[in-house]
């Protein structure tokens, strides 16, 4: 199958945004706008949770002592994010098996998802083994259940009256969640499954002590990607013609290590991105630049309004040599007001539909 072309550059900007978004954990390096203190206490959620010291729940001390506990040991739920990114992307274990969707997973894969997804949490947070449940905290035995659907918590009858983690994250959503709970009894449906597991009823629901509600999940570009152009980078032969179609088509896009490792489905993975004979020299010549969590890569990205690649991260862009217009006013068909960053003494932005192909700077080192 012959490659398609990159896709068309968006439209030229005139309008200059103020500071680049922040990644969550994203370390400040200067000249990047600093992370602002999170807002103090728990935001209300309409339909999800009462304010704080009105709900039914608001006298369960060893609740409140538990979330507080994980609020202190993750104030700004990094580590938990990274624990659930990293048990879902070892569950669809994309490097051996191609696959990057929930619904590739075979029923008894998705079981195991809450296994996993315990034990991530274990590790990043360093939670102490619980007496009967899945976890100590705070002196109190935690159970941590896991959904792949806000609300679709399977509660056995070992786990009743007992305190939940609950936990939820879609990749199609592109989010995930964290909350307590209380499973007693009015919180619990009437009627269990063959196991005698419940699901929570509509007052349970409604009485989740959220500490993250759908906060970002580190994105998966290959669900982000229209269908068409995932299938033209899993239809190429070589791990390496993957991995290039892949950052054509997924330019100004956050790719992770995992996505690569994915496409490529090979242990060395990582040599198909990098400069001596990867991606980064292949499409050098096509005008494109694949961005990394260098700092000075991520200086580069911010300066041209491009997502700034976190920790394992690339963004991938076509860029152009900035021209002059016939009056000698910087800019040309860029506009005079367009990002630019300067390389090898050469002002570039990012490249429009009717710039020609032409090769693109290399990246300092």
């Amino acid at each position: 199958m012959k490659p398609a072309g990159p896709p068309a550059a968006e439209s030229d900007r005139r309008e200059i945004r103020p500071e680049p978004e922040l990644i969550p954990g994203q370390l400040t390096l200067p000249g990047m706008p600093t992370q602002s203190e999170p807002a103090t206490g728990q935001p209300v959620l309409p339909g999800f949770e009462f304010p704080a010291g009105s709900g039914p729940e608001a006298g369960d001390q060893e609740l409140a002592a538990v979330a507080a506990e994980l609020g202190a040991l993750d104030r700004d739920g990094t580590q938990m994010a990274a624990a659930i990114r990293g048990a879902l992307d070892m569950l669809l274990d994309g490097q051996h098996t191609g696959r990057y969707r929930w619904e590739q997973l075979h029923k008894t894969e998705k079981t195991h998802a809450g296994t996993l997804v315990e034990i991530a949490l274990a590790r990043a947070l360093q939670l102490a083994d619980g007496t009967a449940l899945d976890y100590t905290i705070a002196g109190a035995d935690v159970d941590c259940k896991f959904s792949h659907r806000l609300g679709g918590w399977m509660i056995p009858p070992e786990a009743e009256a007992k305190l939940l983690l609950l936990v939820q994250a879609s990749d199609e959503g592109g989010t995930w969640s964290a909350g307590l709970i209380r499973a007693s009894e009015e919180n619990l449906s009437p009627a269990g499954n063959r196991d005698g597991k419940r699901t929570l009823n509509e007052r349970g629901r409604a009485t989740v002590r959220w500490l993250h509600f759908r906060a970002l999940l580190q994105e998966n570009v290959l669900i982000k990607l229209p269908e068409r152009d995932v299938a033209a980078v899993f239809a190429l032969p070589s791990g390496q013609q993957r991995v290039n179609e892949l950052f054509r088509r997924a330019q100004r896009m956050r790719v992770s290590r995992t996505v690569v490792a994915t496409v490529a489905m090979q242990d060395d993975y990582m040599k198909r991105v990098r400069d001596g004979g990867g991606a980064r020299d292949q499409l050098r010549d096509e005008g494109i630049v694949i961005f990394g969590d260098y700092a000075g890569d991520q200086l580069l990205a911010a300066a041209l309004g491009l997502p700034r690649p976190g920790p394992g991260e690339f963004v991938s862009a076509r860029l152009a040599r900035r021209t002059r217009a016939a009056d000698g006013a910087p800019g040309g068909a860029h506009g005079h007001q367009a990002r630019c960053i300067r390389l090898d003494g050469t002002d570039w932005v990012l490249a429009c539909p009717a710039d020609p192909p032409g090769p693109a700077p290399s990246l300092p080192r």
